[in-house]
């Protein structure tokens, strides 16, 4: 009996020493996902890039996150090939180069490729942390093995901009990227008590990981555009055409690849597509409420810098608690109990914040906003674990970075619509704004004007919420032969 207790014990005390390593290991990279949101007015300045090439400057930005995402499936499947633990390894490596180039660099031309370059180490840290976390606890405890590890990515995404002021205030914006150096050496040093796994039957399909590098690319920058709906250029629509292609040349090629990246168990499994499919839907909600809520308060409410972020942090900080609260009740209540609850927090609260109007009351500002935070947090272990109980135990690492990159995916597709779908619907609700009336009444249809569009954008989001209710009633985990667990 003793023996058997300290066992559990021991076990038990292991799978918290590596879910802490990876939880520490991923909170730091994704703290350079917003970091860079604090930082960019002092490079903008630093680097000599004018406030009118703020579209250009944004690149600093939207590279990382294009980079982060494409790299995900391929550093996942790579990571089934040769070891999680000396994958995530040379992730942190790839990252803390690529932070000292974005340290020392000269100017703009430098600073983007720089940018790319730690992304491409960042994004491979997250779906290896999954399938790590997953491989290491029992089948009960993986919700909250995913929960965890998602916390900690979302807590890094919240602090990111927190940290970001607080270093730039004292020591100045190049030391956020000099200090990712030391973090990671000490969180390789860590990693390395852990064992690594290769798989010496699981082969690396890189034409296939190449060309759905090349599609999400594609996709990705295409829908990012604005004019994909204004329709005032047919680039975008053609760069949709070249993704589509690509995606064609790429199941064409996995149906001949022994070990395809994209294995048919994937694409024809219930659980996965249905995951995918609610992931994708929650991104495009979720940037739209990140971008919204700051927005709306710092122009229409009129409130200061400080306290338009303090507003987003009402949901952002519920985002974490929500992920571990839905890990820990996912094996009591189910995959699809905790996702369909997670969705109607998000639409309920998204809906309430569609009647927000110039003066808000505390209670109706702060009560949707912690809904809808708890609510994404709530979605993120259930649809994780239905999209990984598709895969056998060699394949998770690939299933982890398909369903991450869905999410990023959709908040490409909603931060465009946002931008294009609500400056159109602004301009044709003051199209009639007559310029030789007083100030105040052009000022007043102006501010209306805005209100309504803020509106219409939550209750878009608040809907799409809801109508991710019908993949997640597909949602259920599958039973897969699961010959081993590799970390």
């Amino acid at each position: 009996m003793n023996d058997l207790r300290h066992r559990l014990t021991s076990k038990a005390s292991s799978e918290s020493v590596v879910l802490g390593i990876i939880c520490l290991s991923v909170f730091s990279t994704a703290l350079d996902q917003t970091v860079v949101v604090a930082a960019l007015p002092v490079v903008m300045e630093d680097l000599k890039i004018p406030l009118t090439d703020l579209d250009r400057a944004s690149w600093i930005i939207t590279a990382f996150l294009v980079s982060y995402t494409v790299t995900m499936p391929l550093a996942g499947r790579l990571s089934d090939v040769y070891g999680r633990v000396r994958m995530f390894q040379w992730a942190l490596v790839v990252f803390a180069i690529g932070s000292a180039f974005v340290a020392i660099s000269p100017n703009f031309y430098w600073v983007v490729p720089a940018r790319v370059f730690q992304a491409i180490g960042g994004g491979a840290t997250v779906p290896i942390g999954l399938a790590m976390a997953v491989a290491v606890v029992s089948q009960e405890r993986r919700g909250i093995a995913i929960g965890l590890v998602a916390a900690a990515a979302e807590a890094g995404s919240v602090v990111g901009p927190l940290y970001g002021g607080a270093i730039i205030e004292w020591v100045g914006w190049r030391w956020i990227f000099w200090l990712d150096v030391p973090q990671s050496l000490l969180l390789i040093a860590l990693l390395s008590v852990l064992r690594n796994r290769p798989n010496p039957d699981a082969k690396m399909d890189y034409f296939g990981a190449l060309m759905l590098g090349a599609a999400l690319t594609v996709l990705t920058m295409a829908l990012a555009q604005r004019s994909i709906f204004t329709m005032d250029s047919v680039y975008p629509y053609v760069t949709v055409l070249a993704g589509f292609l690509l995606v064609g040349v790429l199941i064409v090629a996995e149906r001949r690849a022994v070990q395809p990246l994209l294995a048919s168990f994937l694409y024809t499994s219930r659980a996965f597509v249905s995951a995918n499919i609610a992931q994708f839907l929650v991104g495009v909600a979720l940037i739209m409420a990140l971008v919204c809520v700051p927005l709306m308060a710092s122009t229409i409410m009129e409130k200061k810098a400080l306290v338009s972020a303090l507003h987003l942090v009402r949901l952002t900080a519920a985002i974490p608690v929500g992920a571990v609260v839905g890990g820990y009740i996912l094996r009591w209540a189910g995959v699809r109990a905790v996702c369909i609850t997670g969705l109607v927090f998000i639409g309920t609260g998204l809906l309430f914040m569609s009647g927000w109007e110039t003066e808000v009351d505390e209670f109706r500002l702060t009560l949707p906003l912690i809904a809808a935070g708890l609510g994404f947090g709530l979605v993120i272990p259930p649809i994780g674990v239905s999209a990984l109980s598709a895969a056998p135990s060699d394949y998770w690492g690939a299933a982890a970075s398909l369903i991450t990159a869905s999410r990023m995916v959709g908040m490409a597709l909603g931060l465009a619509a946002l931008s294009a779908w609500g400056i159109e619907r602004f301009y044709s609700l003051t199209a009639d704004v007559v310029p030789e009336g007083s100030f105040e009444e052009t000022e007043a249809l102006l501010i209306d004007a805005g209100v309504t569009v803020f509106q219409n954008l939550f209750m878009i989001a608040g809907f799409l919420s809801l109508l991710a209710v019908l993949p997640a009633l597909l949602m259920k985990p599958e039973d897969v032969d699961e010959t081993a667990d590799f970390l």
